[in-house]
């Protein structure tokens, strides 16, 4: 059976979904480490890194769900 990385680097060469995800995913990570380096965050900026972290949340959520399913319909049976 296949790993989640091997399965990962597959989808990566053939999967626009899950290589613009990964994207998504990496620009959001740099956003939230943008901005806990600043010492306070007004209220709105912390609004604003809440909706990041949930839409980064949301990116590996479904690329999570796009390898179970590759997993599911390349399993040896």
């Amino acid at each position: 059976m296949l790993k989640e990385q091997e399965i990962s680097e597959i989808l990566l060469k053939e999967s626009e979904e899950y290589k613009k995800l990964g994207e998504e995913h990496r620009n959001f990570e740099k956003t939230l480490s943008e901005m806990d380096k600043k010492v306070y965050l007004t209220p709105e900026e912390e609004i604003e890194r809440k909706r990041i972290q949930k839409l980064k949340l949301s990116r590996k959520d479904r690329m999570a769900e796009l390898i179970r399913d590759y997993r599911k319909n390349h399993s040896v049976n």
